[in-house]
């Protein structure tokens, strides 16, 4: 049962890899053995992730990608096949908060920015796997990431917002790309603070928010892994257009009134590209 959770041979693309979610996946993908192309922004964060890899005797590759611009994504999808000639796995992690602003208020820019950073990168990751995996005739795996938030009215509004569109896009692509032996699934996130508390009012939110939970607790960034694994793996294999729950029981036992709602999202914070 466990050899169906291995992931010898597979190569894999992770966004958003630098730090949080995001890292801990790509890290579990290569425990697994994956090859893993970290993608993000930042560079000296992915450099981080691929030494961490390598330091447990996995391999890796940096490549410093804004997955809101289709054409690198492209080029990062091309990278991969030119470095290992494969592409298994698309984990389109990537993604980030926007601005907080009242509904009646919200700027264009600012709706426009969310939706290219949470929801266009995700499409962009999603069709430039799929093509590659079409063309290499080997099938695949892509997996997105969306939010809790997107299940429950939040003030957040723009980010919810888009990560509501990649839970439906999910589905949508499960569809399309069956045919031809590509899965896609997506996993989405409760609150799993991605860095320390900032401040003792930050800390303080954070206990509130973990008495409210059936687990008594936040998660944990690598709490993410094994779940990744998983889609990611021939263990799964009969698993598509699905979205997983990973939040502890908020969505369950609901995080508390209609509402309570934060000003910001203090627990956990969206995954960072």
């Amino acid at each position: 049962m466990l050899e169906a959770l291995r992931l010898d041979g597979k190569t894999a693309v992770v966004t958003g890899a630098g730090r949080g979610l995001g890292r801990s996946m790509a890290l579990a993908l290569a425990q697994a053995g994956a090859t893993v192309v970290c993608a993000a922004r930042t560079l000296q964060e992915i450099e981080d992730t691929v030494a961490a890899i390598a330091a447990n005797g996995g391999s890796a590759l940096a490549v410093q990608t804004d997955v809101t611009k289709s054409g690198q994504v492209d080029a990062l999808v091309g990278r991969c096949l030119d470095k290992f000639g494969r592409l298994d796995i698309m984990l389109a992690n990537a993604g980030a908060g926007t601005s907080h602003a009242p509904f009646w208020e919200y700027p264009d820019d600012e709706f426009d920015r969310a939706i290219a950073l949470n929801l266009n990168s995700a499409f962009y990751c999603g069709r430039a796997a799929a093509r590659a995996m079409i063309d290499c005739k080997r099938g695949g795996v892509i997996i997105n990431v969306s939010s809790m938030t997107a299940l429950r009215g939040n003030s957040i509004f723009a980010y919810p917002t888009a990560k509501g569109g990649v839970i439906a896009m999910t589905k949508s692509q499960a569809v399309m790309l069956g045919p031809h032996g590509i899965r896609v699934n997506v996993i989405i996130p409760g609150l799993i603070p991605q860095k320390p508390p900032r401040d003792p009012r930050e800390s303080s939110q954070r206990e509130d928010a973990a008495r409210r939970m059936p687990v008594r607790r936040l998660g944990e960034c690598w709490e993410m892994g094994p779940l990744a694994v998983y889609l990611a793996s021939d263990a799964s294999s009969y698993v598509t257009g699905e979205s997983f729950i990973i939040d502890g029981g908020v969505l369950a036992g609901s995080l508390g009134p209609v509402d309570y709602c934060p000003t910001h999202d203090p627990f956990a914070g969206p995954p960072s590209t």
